[in-house]
């Protein structure tokens, strides 16, 4: 099939690429979040994806449905750091005059590319940081955004290019706030994820930079069941392993996402208390609060985005069937 439609969503455009296998359908001019999955398969959806009727809760807090962007993700200490001499405030916003989730809400990415062929269709957005004043305010150095939503049978990449437009060096970080559905069964799904440690935070749920060894959680390893889990943990790789979060349920239907493990090096999983609708798959580029840790930029994943640079942080994620049901 593999072809996109155009569609709206509260009056916003959307596009739906769709490869006989799955629907995947975008929001450019809302964050250029992908607001839903659909499996035409097995008639589900993969992620949580937003009703019309909350639009009001979407706008206010957009990372909390699809696969959303954090440019950063996580927390930074009061909002504040400082890199190459230069001063950074970031907004406080929570209740502990933290800043969460970064600079990256509901901007208006525009679509600069459609393809559709044998090998899938795809779409292509972009964002120029220079065209928001209040991201400017934060991070005053120019960035060009670029994803590329590519779909070929069931598997979807995203990959996204950013560049340094500006004349100093840029502290960057990103990462996706993912919501896996779990269709109110956890006990039916289990995780496997290759995770070393969990990185120790404060009493603000800010990383202090040190870690905490697993214990029970160890069964990620090799696969732990998401009934009773409750969380809400960072977690830092095992080196020399793969950065893929492998998420099954019991029979054998298998959700694997994936990134380059020299720049997603740390992992956070969120269950929205204890787990039963949702499960947040989140992959990061850098240890939030990053720039105040007292670590180097190969531990914290901060990549250093020099004047005219530019950086390619590809994402994939698959769906695997049972044969029985291919």
């Amino acid at each position: 099939m593999n072809q996109v439609t155009k569609g709206q969503w509260n009056d916003y455009d959307t596009y739906t690429l769709n490869s006989g296998s799955l629907e995947v359908t975008i929001l450019p001019r809302l964050g250029n979040n992908v607001i839903g999955i659909n499996d035409l398969h097995e008639e589900r959806q993969i992620i949580r994806r937003p009703d019309e009727s909350e639009l009001a809760f979407y706008l206010q807090k957009p990372y909390h449905f699809g696969m959303p962007l954090l440019i950063p993700p996580g927390r930074i200490s009061k909002g504040r750091f400082q890199y190459a001499g230069q001063d950074y405030q970031f907004d406080q916003n929570t209740v502990n005059d933290n800043h969460i989730h970064g600079l990256h809400r509901t901007q208006a990415w525009c679509v600069s590319d459609i393809e559709e062929d044998e090998e899938g269709c795809s779409v292509t957005t972009e964002l120029h940081t220079s065209d928001d004043p209040h991201w400017l305010q934060q991070l005053p150095e120019p960035l060009k955004l670029q994803m590329v939503f590519h779909l070929q049978g069931t598997t979807l990449q995203q990959r996204l290019r950013v560049s340094n437009l500006g004349t100093s060096p840029v502290p960057f970080g990103m990462g996706y706030h993912t919501w896996f559905l779990l269709d109110g069964s956890p006990q039916n799904w289990q995780l496997r994820l290759p995770v070393d440690h969990i990185c120790e935070l404060d009493e603000e749920q800010v990383p202090t930079g040190g870690t905490v060894p697993l214990h029970e959680l160890a069964e990620l390893q090799h696969g732990m069941s998401l009934a009773g889990s409750n969380l809400d943990t960072i977690f830092k790789l095992q080196e020399n392993q793969p950065a893929e979060a492998v998420l099954t349920r019991n029979d054998g239907y298998t959700l694997h996402y994936s990134g380059d493990s020299s720049l997603f090096k740390h992992w956070v999983l969120y269950t929205k208390g204890e787990a039963q609708d949702f499960l947040c798959i989140e992959p990061y580029t850098w240890l939030p609060n990053a720039p105040n840790l007292p670590l180097s930029k190969e531990e914290t994943g901060l990549i250093e985005l020099l004047p005219g640079s530019s950086v390619e942080l590809v994402t994939t994620l698959q769906i695997r069937r049972p044969e029985s049901s291919s």
